[in-house]
């Protein structure tokens, strides 16, 4: 239903870094889009010393995962696209009054089960700005866990990889979704922040796929 809250949670080589609540603005059999608002009340991963998840190998890190503490979303409002079956996400960044900053391309493995859509990030992003030139982003880390059980093998990255440039090519002709749609959004005016749901449930993703562990359910 058009408004529903979601939960976006996204995991960094099995472990949860945050976790946000999101509105449906449309689903069909193709795809789901979602809005995420700045300043949304959140849970994040409580990381010592103020370090990234993805700066810690995941051997150093505690079994059950990390504790979520609450925090707020600090980057722009987003409308997130996420295709179905499809090994990405591609975000329509705004910033002040709305106004459109560009487009992310979020490599990842999704599972939607319940309100929870379960993120399996693949490291590896694509920037594309609004003229729809793009540039890679974070190949150097993403190279660096290539190869560990916790992430993906050789021939698993050269998939992402190839899923990543599927869309870059699709900037480059200037095609959904980079075809200048969406780029107007503007959220209903009686949608309000959604409230910090419960913390999350799962910190630790326990079961193993392509591209790290993965969650199970549909």
């Amino acid at each position: 239903m058009t408004g529903q809250i979601l939960r976006w949670n996204l995991f960094i080589g099995g472990h949860l870094s945050s976790s946000v609540p999101v509105r449906l603005v449309e689903r069909t059999d193709e795809a789901q889009l979602v809005w995420l608002k700045t300043g949304t009340p959140m849970w994040r991963t409580d990381l010592p010393g103020g370090t990234h998840l993805r700066d810690i190998p995941p051997q150093d890190r505690p079994v059950e995962g990390y504790p979520a503490k609450a925090d707020h979303w600090p980057l722009g409002s987003a409308l997130i696209h996420q295709p179905a079956g499809a090994g990405h996400a591609v975000f329509w960044f705004f910033g002040r009054r709305q106004k459109f900053r560009g487009w992310y391309v979020n490599l990842e493995r999704r599972v939607h089960h319940g309100e929870d859509i379960d993120v399996a990030d693949h490291e590896l992003d694509i920037e594309v700005a609004p003229d729809r030139n793009w540039r890679w982003k974070d190949e150097r880390s993403f190279a660096e866990k290539t190869g560990h059980p916790a992430y993906w093998s050789a021939d698993e990255a050269a998939g992402i990889r190839t899923e990543g440039e599927r869309v870059a090519r699709l900037a480059d002709a200037g095609t959904f979704p980079f075809d200048g749609s969406w780029c107007d959004f503007r959220p209903p005016s009686h949608w309000t922040t959604p409230p910090c749901a419960d913390a999350p449930a799962r910190t630790v993703l326990r079961h193993h796929g392509p591209g790290g562990p993965s969650p199970s359910g549909t």
